[in-house]
Parts: structure tokens; C-alpha cells; sequence
């Protein structure tokens, strides 16, 4: 009989993904696309449904990312006559959140693709100089998060 108290299982699995985001590149790339498809989808007036769609799109890359490196770790070190097989697994993995990220992208241009908004965001940033400082300062601290040094 499992006596650890229940609460104990979310704990493991907060510590599971600060370990991905901190060590694992792809992560921290998906979480600020993540930032910024929510972000910009201010600009537009998504129904509750539309912001579903997104959020299991965002919650889908993030958990098959998390699949993903735990795979990874997982074959890392195989026997040397096992190598081949561990690359097969990885590179299914990885293939797994390829297919899907392909497919939020097609539904991102298919919600996203509208070019009066495109021109109200324009406006939006040329009108205020205050939010493109903001934004310009969030991608640049957005590249040094998603590119740093792994485990920093």
C-alpha cells in the first residue's frame, strides 16, 4: 500500500517539469511561443472555444515535449548493442512533438491569419513606443532564456 500522502504525486511531477525547463532547450522555446501566441491573441476576439483549442494545443506540445526528453533520458546511455534501438526511440519521440507542433501551426495560421489585425497590431506598437520597448526587451530576454547554458 502506497503511504505517501497524495499531494506528494503533484510535487513529483511540479519537480519533473522545473527539471525540463531548466535543462531542456526545446521547453523553454515552446513555453515562450507559448508567451507569445497568448499575447498577441489579445489582439483578437477568440470565443472560449478558440481559446480551448489554444490551450490544449499549448498543453499538448508542452506534454509531449515532456514525454519527449523523458524518453530521451530514459535511452540515453544504452548497451552498446542496444544503440541503434535507443536511436529509433529517440528520434520517434522527437517525431511525436514534430507532428504535432506542425499541426498547432497550421491551426495557429488558420486562427491568426487575418492581415486587418496584423495592421492593428502594427498600430498598436507604432502608437505606442513604451509596449515595442516591452515586447523587443521580452524576445531578446526570451532568446537568452530559451539559449542558456543547460541546467543555468
Amino acid at each position: 500500500m502506497d503511504k505517501q500522502p497524495f499531494y506528494a504525486s503533484f510535487l513529483y511531477a511540479a519537480q519533473g517539469v522545473r527539471t525540463a525547463v531548466r535543462q531542456e532547450r526545446n521547453m523553454r522555446f515552446h513555453l515562450c511561443a507559448a508567451f507569445y501566441v497568448y499575447l498577441f491573441s489579445l489582439f483578437y476576439d477568440f470565443t472560449k472555444t478558440e481559446y480551448c483549442l489554444l490551450t490544449v494545443m499549448v498543453a499538448g506540445v508542452l506534454a509531449l515535449e515532456l514525454v519527449n526528453s523523458s524518453l530521451e533520458r530514459t535511452v540515453e546511455r544504452p548497451a552498446p548493442s542496444r544503440y541503434r534501438t535507443a536511436g529509433v526511440v529517440k528520434d520517434m519521440a522527437a517525431g511525436a512533438v514534430l507532428v504535432f507542433s506542425i499541426g498547432c501551426a497550421v491551426c495557429g495560421v488558420l486562427l491568426f491569419w487575418d492581415v486587418a489585425v496584423f495592421r492593428e497590431i502594427l498600430a498598436f506598437f507604432a502608437g505606442h513606443p513604451a509596449a515595442l520597448a516591452a515586447l523587443c526587451a521580452s524576445l531578446v530576454c526570451s532568446w537568452l532564456f530559451i539559449f542558456r547554458e543547460k541546467g543555468a
